[in-house]
């Protein structure tokens, strides 16, 4: 009986608690923005929507909200903390290792780290010119738009807030090294001594200067049931692949090489990018074992001579785990999805010193389900890698790091293991 009082007693609480917490929320909520005419609104008067995370805006109320708006208020994610002690001549990206067993083909989400959406590094500067190059060598095959969809004003408004989102992120996380300036609309690049005018030109390509990471739009169109549709984006860390082919494309069809996408993801990816709110953006990463570090490489004869093959002439110390970490999150006033994602390149022999992870890439190899396996092309290099981590987990069971026979499965620090900022900060000298 005591019991029963006890709980009527708590649960009366929380209902009130809950109660007061939705008043007080509504009465301090702002109010919307009306459709006004376009008029030029002072900074300290603008006014800032609610952060509804599905909420459409009309042409009219995003020209009043005006430029470098508050994406923490628009978006409900906070900004990145400053970054004073980074030093982007030692700075190493995080070691992320998103291996898991069992292994099957799922999205594999987790939450967002606000502060690590950008992550720069030391291979920085290396990267923008080797990208450049790139584009300079094919152009529409990196970056692109599509705008023959339903409202596609929408499509230049992801653009621009994309771009005010990526140059606001990197002068309040590396406030050393970025500037912005929101009243005359200049960036300054102090890692490249560039300066950037930010009206009048084109978006994707002040991102593309400034971040060696790719980033692709994607937005419902009316058109074709509502489906997400890729609109625009940069793509220049793809192998097997290019924005060209892909542009204008439903996801569907961008995925449908993809092994077992149709069956198990198809339309669970559309119903889950259709309810992803402004506040909920996520990361994940995928993997590869390469030669190298091949950046971007189309499909084709190169890559097909690349992968029908086990070259006896490759070494240990030529193989690469390539990561490509990714984060997806809704653009507060399109109403679009952005996915982007950055290419990390870590020598396998890493892999000695990370307690459980020879383990669990060797099973993953091994004993993963063949079709996925066989679609990332990792049979070209088996023969050298499946020894090396073999022979990298004995060495760790008699070092007393790993246990002979233990159950192998996702390591509980995952995309991480035990032990790794240690050794990521030793790295970086500090």
């Amino acid at each position: 009986m005591m019991d029963n009082t006890f709980i009527h007693i708590l649960l009366g609480f929380l209902v009130t608690a809950l109660v007061l917490t939705f008043l007080i929320y509504t009465r301090r909520r702002p109010t919307p923005i009306p459709h006004t005419t376009n008029i030029d609104i002072p900074e300290k008067s603008r006014p800032i929507p609610p952060s509804y995370p599905l909420k459409s805006y009309t042409p009219t109320q995003i020209a009043a909200i005006g430029r470098f708006p508050s994406y923490a208020s628009l978006t409900g994610v906070p900004p990145p903390t400053p970054y004073h002690t980074f030093n982007i001549t030692t700075a190493k990206p995080r070691p992320y290792r998103p291996f898991r067993w069992a292994y099957h083909q799922t999205m594999a989400l987790t939450k967002l780290e606000p502060d690590w959406w950008l992550e720069l590094e030391s291979t920085y500067v290396t990267r923008l010119s080797q990208r450049q190059n790139l584009l300079e060598k094919h152009k529409e095959k990196i970056i692109d738009r599509f705008t023959d969809i339903n409202d596609n004003w929408r499509v230049e408004v992801a653009c621009t807030e994309l771009m005010e989102m990526v140059v606001e992120f990197l002068s309040l996380r590396y406030p050393q090294y970025f500037d912005l300036d929101t009243e005359n609309l200049v960036f300054w690049n102090k890692i490249l001594g560039r300066r950037f005018e930010l009206k009048g030109v084109d978006p994707l390509h002040v991102v593309f200067e400034n971040v060696p990471e790719d980033f692709a739009i994607v937005m419902p169109d009316e058109g074709k049931e509502g489906k997400y549709v890729f609109v625009a984006g940069m793509i220049c860390s793809s192998v097997g692949w290019d924005l060209q082919e892909k542009i204008g494309k439903v996801l569907g069809d961008i995925h449908a090489v993809v092994p077992e996408y149709k069956e198990k993801m198809g339309m669970s990816m559309d119903r889950y990018f259709s309810k992803l709110t402004t506040d909920k953006p996520i990361q994940r990463g995928s993997w590869d074992i390469v030669i190298g570090e091949p950046l971007f490489m189309c499909a084709g004869e190169e890559l097909q001579k690349i992968r029908g093959v086990q070259d006896p002439n490759i070494k240990e110390e030529d193989l690469t785990l390539r990561v490509d970490w990714q984060t997806l999150r809704r653009l507060p006033l399109s109403g679009g999805v952005v996915f982007n994602y950055k290419a990390l390149f870590t020598p396998l022999r890493e892999f000695g010193d990370e307690p459980g992870v020879p383990a669990l890439v060797e099973k993953v190899v091994k004993e993963g389900n063949r079709k996925i396996i066989g679609y990332k092309g990792i049979w070209h290099v088996e023969h050298v890698a499946v020894p090396m981590l073999e022979r990298m987990k004995r060495e760790q069971v008699e070092r007393g790091v790993w246990e002979e026979g233990r159950d192998v499965k996702t390591l509980e620090e995952s995309p991480f293991y035990r032990g790794w900022e240690e050794k990521w900060r030793r790295q970086q000298g500090f």
